[in-house]
């Protein structure tokens, strides 16, 4: 089993069936929650399949692969591995599972980031000190995505 590098929860207004069916697209529903993260000014689908996306953001290429995407009654599954490569600087690997519930009117979304690797003195600083900052910014533009639907 890799480490957990960050965990974390937020619930969002979004109903359950708005979700699923977004996510039926998931280019498009990647390229719009990455649209959200803070510093990325240009975000644009270079490429999708049935289980992979390929993203170009202004600080590089992001590849999510091995999309797997599972539904349990009223709970939603999405487990990837990704691969982000900010210009010649560093190249990070991680695993995620995010899973969103659905509660009333709206979902709780629940990442789980893990096996992180990044070489090379910067990869160390992401690796020691950008969890915190790193998942919540992705807790963070899930939610304005989703709200937004």
């Amino acid at each position: 089993m890799t480490s957990v590098w960050f965990e974390g929860a937020t619930e969002i207004d979004c109903t359950f069936e708005a979700l699923t069916t977004d996510l039926e697209d998931l280019g498009a529903h990647y390229t719009g929650v990455i649209a959200r993260m803070p510093g990325l000014s240009s975000v644009e689908l270079v490429e999708q399949g049935k289980d992979f996306v390929t993203i170009r953001t202004n600080e590089g290429v992001m590849k999510r692969t091995n999309i797997t995407r599972r539904v349990d009654g009223d709970t939603l599954t999405l487990e990837f591995d990704e691969e982000y490569q900010a210009g010649s600087l560093v190249t990070t690997r991680s695993h995620f599972v995010d899973a969103f519930s659905a509660r009333g009117e709206g979902v709780t979304f629940r990442t789980v980031m893990s096996g992180v690797e990044a070489p090379g003195l910067l990869g160390f600083v992401y690796r020691k000190l950008g969890s915190s900052k790193i998942g919540n910014a992705f807790l963070n533009a899930y939610k304005a995505y989703l709200e937004a639907l």
